[in-house]
């Protein structure tokens, strides 16, 4: 009975020291999780000015890049015709067109600053999101082995199961975030990084034709400025994949509206949206998520459909979104439960349906072999 008391009372003392040190630790989290908020919110307000400012700086460019172009052309007037313009004129439209263009590239390399300074400013509120995200989890856990040692052990099954469903959403995320960094290296491979190679050799090209032959080498020199413009291009273009400006700038529906004419322009697919109803939603996170569904069904469509014809209706009420994708395409097969997609059923299928799920929502599929394809999407309020 002795040893037995002696047994209970080094437990117990050991428990109530596992629990201080827990407690103290807990203290120290916080206080992490509080500077990583407090960071988060600084950067946040950082990037909003920066986003401002790119706005405005991006209407100097258009407008420098306009009067350059003028320039340029009143230039090019004016050197061809020598018996109506002095060699005065001659000379002031070569300093004017001059002087712009050290503007617009003056411009062009402080915008070059800035987007540099706002990728900056992304990767310091992604780590200290992930940093706040992390401190908030282990509180979370710690919260747990607390009530466990404290001998709170009412709904621990419950609280377990919520662990579980957690840890799944949370591998589910993970794999998301892995599928859009391979696409994107992918699309960085096929695109920029092809142009940055053909640059090089183009320099090198260009650097050799300078003592040589001059024209050749102002020849090969424009067609290096057009492969970096496409270069620049197909940049903005992943960007605009990872995070489309537009839906700060324009709002949801424009952005929707603006994205589907630059398809029908590129594809030659007739596209009709249709918004049925049409209520204001402040959720930017359901916002994103339905039009990556409309841009992730638009892209399989392109790629694997064969249609010429496609409608999108758009429904956003009190009680949530519901979006329906219908085009006139070839079709898939799916198994006898009709919504586990086989492997030929196109990419980003699964991406769609777990994003959408993890917003509590649903997405249906219904296709037939020459029949077109069908997507539904709901997505409740909460």
């Amino acid at each position: 009975m002795v040893n037995g008391s002696y047994d209970i009372e080094e437990m117990n003392s050991i428990l109530n020291k596992t629990v201080a040190a827990i407690e103290e630790s807990k203290e120290a989290i916080f206080d992490i999780a509080e500077n990583a908020r407090k960071a988060c919110n600084s950067i946040k307000k950082q990037l909003e000015e920066t986003k401002q400012k790119m706005k405005t700086l991006l209407q100097e460019v258009e407008l420098v890049e306009a009067l350059e172009k003028n320039g340029r052309k009143r230039l090019l007037q004016v050197s061809k015709d020598f018996s109506k313009y002095s060699e005065e004129d001659i000379k002031k439209a070569y300093q004017q067109a001059n002087e712009l263009q050290i503007k617009l590239i003056l411009k062009r390399q402080e915008e070059n600053d800035l987007f540099r300074y706002r990728t900056e400013l992304e990767m310091r509120f992604k780590q200290s999101e992930d940093t706040l995200k992390k401190a908030e989890e282990l509180v979370s856990k710690i919260g747990v082995a607390m009530e466990y040692l404290t001998g709170n052990l009412q709904d621990l099954t419950t609280t377990l199961e919520d662990i579980q469903v957690k840890q799944n959403i949370g591998r589910r995320i993970i794999r998301a975030q892995e599928e859009e960094r391979q696409r994107v290296a992918r699309d960085i491979h096929d695109g920029p990084a092809q142009t940055f190679a053909n640059v090089i050799i183009k320099a090198e090209i260009c650097e050799k034709l300078m003592d040589i032959d001059k024209e050749k080498s102002k020849i090969e020199l424009q067609v290096l400025r057009n492969i970096l413009r496409e270069g620049v291009k197909d940049i903005r273009k992943i960007i605009y994949n990872l995070r489309p400006m537009a839906i700060d700038d324009l709002g949801f529906i424009p952005m929707v509206q603006r994205y589907i004419e630059v398809f029908q322009k590129d594809t030659g697919i007739a596209v009709d949206f249709i918004i049925l109803s049409q209520s204001q939603m402040e959720d930017q996170v359901k916002n994103l998520s339905i039009f990556r569904v409309i841009q992730e069904s638009l892209n399989n469509i392109k790629k694997h459909s064969g249609a010429k014809n496609v409608k999108i209706k758009l429904e956003m009420n009190k009680k949530g979104i519901s979006l329906y994708i219908i085009d006139d395409g070839i079709g898939f097969e799916l198994n006898e439960n009709e919504m586990e997609i086989r492997d030929d059923g196109g990419f980003g299928i699964t991406n769609m349906k777990e994003r959408v799920e993890l917003l509590n929502g649903s997405l249906q599929i219904r296709s037939e072999v020459n029949k077109g394809t069908k997507i539904n999407v709901n997505i409740p309020y909460e």
